[in-house]
């Protein structure tokens, strides 16, 4: 487990661009069964994927449309909330950074790390929005 001084500004910039931090898996259950598109994000240390995960993901929220709700766990910390976001993201392995969107309860699109890493936050965010245009 990382230490939350570590982590702290991580977080911070997904929850300032408005995502939603999850804590237990009940939350996580009941982010995701509410109506709509719901954006969740597996945040990460990782300085080689995170660092264009999260800029990526707050870029992806300046087009025509975009989810309904935006939620984040934290890899590495919130154990019991990302074990419950990757069980929800099955039958994609677990990796962090990752992205998912769901609509109405069901996983729609994934991102997983090797879809992150090495790759400009520009272009996740196109990636992203591209499934916004279809989902939202």
């Amino acid at each position: 487990m990382y230490p939350e001084e570590l982590v702290k500004p991580m977080r911070a910039e997904l929850s300032d661009a408005g995502f939603e931090e999850l804590y237990t898996a009940g939350d996580v259950k009941d982010a995701l069964s509410k109506e709509g598109t719901t954006l969740v994000v597996v945040n990460s240390v990782c300085g080689c994927a995170a660092r264009n995960a999260r800029p990526g993901a707050k870029m992806s929220l300046d087009g025509a449309k975009k989810p309904d709700h935006l939620i984040t766990v934290f890899a590495g910390v919130d154990k019991e909330a990302v074990d419950e976001a990757r069980t929800q993201m099955f039958p994609f392995p677990p990796s962090s950074p990752s992205m998912a969107l769901f609509k109405n309860g069901e996983l729609v699109h994934m991102l997983e790390r090797h879809h992150i890493e090495g790759r400009p936050a520009e272009m996740i965010a196109e990636n992203l929005k591209d499934a916004y245009d279809e989902f939202c």
